[in-house]
């Protein structure tokens, strides 16, 4: 029986990578892959699913917020082993549905990659339809700077300071976010309000 996977972890936990690493295993087997990636995710490039330890694979398809994915599915030529979103927190609630039934009525597992909460620890409205309906949710770890477990996407701005405030989506790498336990967040804040 196929499920619903939802794998996800804060910035620079390897999410990307692992994607890329669960296609590769898939086709490695003979079997048809369909890699999916957000619009809105433009970091590099409209197409272009890149980790940061450098692997990179062109998606099949940049499903924007407006596209039924179900649909989508449907209209490709032949069927598909295996679906694998990345960035899935950019998917609307109801693309995740839409990604759940594929699962019930195709049997067809699919894999999401993502982050869960944003910059200032609330959950993407796409994540938290994932917490709801995937049957297996499992969190690829990573670590803070102090060697506890990171699980805030902290944003910088400029000169490298905690952001607090603003847009739920600026996309950026390494020098717009930094991966931290939430104590160390919290501190950080509070000695940067002292400067």
């Amino acid at each position: 029986m196929a499920k619903l996977y939802f794998k996800y972890g804060a910035m620079g936990s390897s999410k990307t990578a692992q994607a890329l690493i669960t296609k590769f295993n898939y086709e490695e087997r003979g079997m048809r892959v369909w890699l999916i990636k957000p619009a809105v995710d433009i970091r590099d490039g409209a197409e272009l699913i890149r980790s940061r330890i450098g692997l990179e694979a062109r998606a099949d398809a940049v499903i924007g917020p407006e596209d039924n994915i179900a649909a989508m599915y449907y209209a490709l030529e032949g069927r598909k082993d295996v679906i694998i979103a990345d960035e899935s927190q950019f998917f609307t609630p109801e693309q995740i549905e839409q990604l759940a039934d594929l699962v019930d009525d195709e049997n067809l597992p699919i894999l999401c990659f993502g982050l869960a909460t944003d910059f200032q620890t609330k959950m993407f409205p796409g994540s938290k339809r994932l917490f709801e309906l995937a049957q297996s949710v499992s969190e690829i770890k990573t670590v803070c700077a102090c060697g506890a477990k990171a699980t805030v996407n902290a944003r910088l701005d400029a000169e490298g300071h905690i952001v607090t405030g603003g847009a739920q989506v600026v996309l950026g790498g390494n020098d717009t976010y930094i991966a931290m336990c939430r104590p160390c967040w919290k501190k950080r804040i509070a000695a940067e309000a002292k400067q």
